[in-house]
């Protein structure tokens, strides 16, 4: 079973740095070149220059890496962190609006350090899609350099009981220690549970609750695969050590069963068709969906909110001269199914791939390659890159449901490229995990 602890966090001090919601970022790998600028503008102690580095001219190679650590020391140094005197978990509320809708919802979670375990049948942790090289070489030099955590991995857990649910809505009724608002307008506020103080009890049973079954990584992956890395090349130069904290990375923890997550849909762009490419999609494409005009206004409302929930084999499909929804004719699909899991096959991600592949000749490889194949969460944008004429076609998804993404994971298998997307992100900068006691 999964063993999860407190932790002293490394956080900013207001005093020091002034508005905290000027030095918070968003994870890494949803910041673009023109987002990393506006954050290092909006504050020069911004996490992004820990969690991202940026390339300077002249630069060695590593040498971003090296500069992120150094820039942790100086800040460790002169006050812009401080380290919390005793361990507690860190409870966090997200408030926020689903995108394209007028519905509000609340996700809260908590903070803590999960033990690493390698992935395998016996494994407490399970993984649900597959990582690439080139993010988890970065990730594990910044790890190697900085010894830190800087954000974390999402991890879904379930508590049927309402355990979780009613400790964390307890300890969220006090006061919280940060409350701010980020460029989405969502509301994040964070609260400290000492292990060891008034709230121990609590803390004990959260900790007992997210250990008591697997834990699903939601988001994270390659953090985690590097964190394993990291951890065996330690454990090669300090294997004497007993329980080092290395064996431990950043996780936050989300209960499953309670509250609504929200998952969006991530939409697929197609390249390099051309006309020729588009007047073949006819005969072939009927052979694997049904299919009926739908306009934009439509493939909106059907494709464009997080409160729709997918698996039915249902997608939208826009191109220069045309909308469709499509339904796959799943018999269609049963020649590429030998040997895939069930829980697999029911995903629309997997029917789409299927789809792709036998449309344009975009298997795996291409899509690994990132030429033929771009995404977003945005029916909007989607519409617009086709007629911008930056994408031939788009491909609509609806959301991956969350027990279809538990289900794969549970079943060993992982799913495609871009199958999920979690809303809202947690914030980098509110809590950072050093490999320290």
């Amino acid at each position: 079973m999964p063993e999860v602890r407190p932790f002293r966090a490394l956080r900013y001090d207001a005093d020091s740095v002034g508005d905290l919601a000027a030095v918070v970022a968003p994870p890494y790998d949803v910041i673009g070149v023109e987002e990393a600028a506006r954050l290092l503008a909006r504050h020069p102690k911004n996490v992004v220059r820990l969690d991202l580095p940026s390339v300077a001219a002249g630069d060695e190679p590593d040498e971003r890496y090296r500069r992120a650590a150094r820039t942790l020391a100086a800040w460790r140094s002169d006050g812009t962190f401080h380290k919390d005197p005793r361990a507690a978990v860190y409870v966090y509320e997200q408030t926020y609006r689903v995108p394209g809708t007028d519905t509000e919802r609340t996700q809260r979670g908590f903070f803590g350090r999960l033990r690493l375990e390698s992935f395998g049948p016996e494994s407490g942790v399970l993984p649900h899609e597959r990582t690439l090289e080139g993010p988890r070489e970065d990730r594990y030099r910044l790890l190697r350099a900085t010894g830190v955590n800087t954000s974390p991995v999402v991890g879904l857990y379930e508590d049927a009981s309402g355990t979780s649910a009613a400790i964390l809505a307890t300890i969220a009724a006090g006061p919280a220690a940060i409350d701010l608002r980020d460029a989405d307008d969502v509301r994040h506020r964070l609260w400290i549970a000492e292990a060891e103080g008034d709230a121990g009890q609590h803390v004990g049973e959260l900790l007992a609750s997210a250990g008591a079954g697997p834990v699903t990584i939601a988001d994270g992956h390659h953090r985690y695969e590097t964190a394993l890395r990291y951890r065996d090349e330690r454990r090669m130069s300090r294997s004497c050590e007993e329980d080092p904290a290395f064996d431990y990375l950043l996780m936050l923890f989300l209960e499953t069963t309670s509250e609504p997550l929200t998952v969006l849909p991530t939409h697929r762009l197609v390249r390099g068709l051309g006309s020729h490419g588009l007047a073949r999609l006819g005969d072939p494409l009927l052979q694997l969906f049904e299919s009926r005009p739908a306009g934009i206004a439509e493939l909106e409302r059907t494709f464009g909110n997080g409160l729709a929930s997918g698996g039915a084999g249902r997608f939208g499909l826009w191109t220069r001269d045309r909308g469709s929804i499509l339904t796959a004719r799943r018999h269609a699909f049963s020649a590429d199914s030998a040997g895939v899991a069930p829980a697999v096959r029911q995903l629309d991600v997997w029917l789409l791939g299927v789809g792709l592949d036998r449309l344009f000749g975009i298997d795996d490889a291409a899509v690994a390659g990132g030429e033929r194949i771009a995404y977003t969460t945005s029916v909007s944008d989607a519409v617009a890159q086709v007629g911008n004429d930056e994408a031939d076609a788009a491909f609509l998804l609806e959301p991956t449901p969350v027990p279809s993404i538990t289900a794969v994971a549970g079943s060993g298998e992982v799913m495609p490229q871009k199958s999920t997307y979690f809303y809202p992100k947690a914030l980098t900068g509110l809590v950072i995990n050093p490999h320290e006691w």
